[in-house]
């Protein structure tokens, strides 16, 4: 267990200070005012208490944010002008409290706490810009802005070098405003090669040439609900061909300098970067993927049928605390999937994961898999699974993530699961699939990310794409 220093956990407790002397403080300037109509002169008193107690807690705020800022997740010119201006906040505050003891004229008062409005508002913006990254109130005025696409159109894409045209401007749109010159939660920056080679407080994040083992692809590609995902499940996420370009920059060794023609481009990565040379919308907004766990309540599984199924061995567990959905794994079952599968029925309602990798499972078992329509994540990995049995998860219309590694499935049979619209992932490495079958396999499925084994697709002369303007 990690412990922490007592300035570090004072800072920590910025978030919560800081809205005691925005609340205190706003209201004592609202009844400066309001106290001009005789109605409500009963408040005058209250006055300069709320002053008091505002002020204090504004500079309990500011010790507090400059603990925080000093624990090194925030720096830059932005933290400067924040700290700076809750600074001459508290101070104002202790101005107009003082004002109140000696009882200046009251319209002296009342233009000192329009003033103490303004700069509160301007303190809070610049902190809400620390947390959300600059210009996200202008954002939030302009539709669609989140939604527009990273990279505009490049004829000379060949010509461009990776890391500057394709990659740091991804980063810069979607990581900076959590890890860019303002902000570095983790103790991570990502705007710099020199950052991006360090890490931050969990390690480095880049393996070159091996992105199932960086850190960077990791959380990319980690279910939406669980709390590690990159980025945040409030923030844009990154679409399919924007994980593609990282996830193949990373592979072809991570390097700072070379140009897109100098790296090989498997089948899959000449579709994304044909998208990308001609300014097309970047193929499967990953935003839009489905919760992996339903939010919508559920009443608890049977407890007979989950007592029998955990006595074959078969393991039973809730998919989170204080859920009552539940994940079923046959690795351990001491019979065969096809006696117990047919037990499932009865938690319909409540499975929505399930494991049966490595397990004797084959295309005949998949029909009473389709049964089980709350399926979210479907693992068939080294089964007997072929094309004649994926027709029967066609019921399966909830289905996020399905494993099918080390089957004997062609791009054929794959064609069938077209129709499950909340697919996101899918899993094929050591499969069937033919390497040229891979160009056609990514327009039939659009949106889901394909997972080939680190896209090393043996390419062949037929897979380069010829670009001409």
């Amino acid at each position: 267990m990690m412990l922490i220093s007592l300035p570090e956990f004072i800072g920590r407790l910025h978030p919560l200070l800081v809205h005691l002397p925005l609340g205190i403080l706003l209201l004592a300037c609202f009844f400066q005012w309001l106290i001009l109509h005789s109605r409500y002169a009963f408040l005058k008193p209250a006055i300069p208490a709320m002053l008091f107690w505002g002020m204090l807690s504004a500079i309990a705020s500011c010790i507090s944010g400059y603990l925080l800022a000093s624990g090194g997740d925030y720096e830059g010119e932005l933290v400067q002008r924040h700290q700076w201006m809750g600074i001459y906040t508290a101070g104002l505050a202790l101005i107009l409290w003082i004002a109140h003891q000696f009882f200046i004229n009251e319209w002296i008062a009342r233009w000192l706490s329009v003033g103490l409005i303004i700069l509160l508002f301007i303190t809070g913006h610049l902190g809400g810009s620390l947390t959300h990254g600059e210009g996200f109130l202008q954002e939030g005025l302009q539709a669609g802005k989140k939604d527009d696409p990273v990279w505009k159109a490049m004829p000379d894409l060949q010509q461009a070098q990776v890391y500057a045209g394709l990659v740091q401007p991804l980063l810069q749109a979607r990581c900076y405003s959590c890890h860019g010159p303002n902000k570095q939660k983790g103790k991570l920056r990502l705007d710099s090669p020199d950052w991006l080679l360090k890490g931050g407080e969990d390690g480095k994040i880049i393996k070159p040439g091996d992105a199932e083992k960086s850190l960077l692809i990791e959380r990319l590609m980690l279910p939406m609900d669980d709390k590690e995902h990159m980025p945040p499940r409030e923030k844009t996420q990154l679409r399919a061909d924007e994980i593609a370009v990282l996830h193949w920059w990373v592979n072809s060794g991570a390097a700072f300098d070379k140009r897109v023609s100098e790296l090989k481009q498997p089948a899959n990565i000449n579709q994304v970067l044909q998208r990308i040379a001609t300014g097309q919308q970047p193929a499967g907004n990953i935003a839009a993927a489905p919760a992996d766990i339903p939010a919508a309540a559920v009443a608890p599984g049977d407890t007979a049928t989950i007592r029998r199924l955990r006595q074959a061995g078969v393991m039973i567990l809730p998919v989170a605390a204080n859920s009552n959905y539940l994940s079923a794994s046959f690795f351990t079952a001491t019979a065969p999937p096809d006696s117990l599968l047919p037990l499932l029925t009865a938690l319909k309602k409540q499975l929505i994961w399930l494991r049966l990798d490595n397990t004797p499972v084959s295309d005949a078992s998949l029909r009473q898999i389709g049964a089980l329509t709350q399926l979210t994540r479907l693992q068939l990995s080294n089964t007997a699974v072929t094309d004649a049995g994926l027709p029967a998860l066609q019921p399966l219309t909830n289905l996020h993530s399905l494993n099918l590694v080390g089957t004997k499935v062609t791009a054929t049979g794959l064609y069938t699961l077209a129709s499950l619209k909340q697919l996101r992932y899918l899993y094929l490495y050591q499969t069937a699939v033919a390497p040229a079958d891979w160009s056609m396999l990514l327009k039939q499925l659009p949106g889901i990310q394909l997972d080939s084994g680190g896209y090393r697709v043996p390419t062949f002369e037929a897979d380069t794409t010829e670009l001409k303007y």
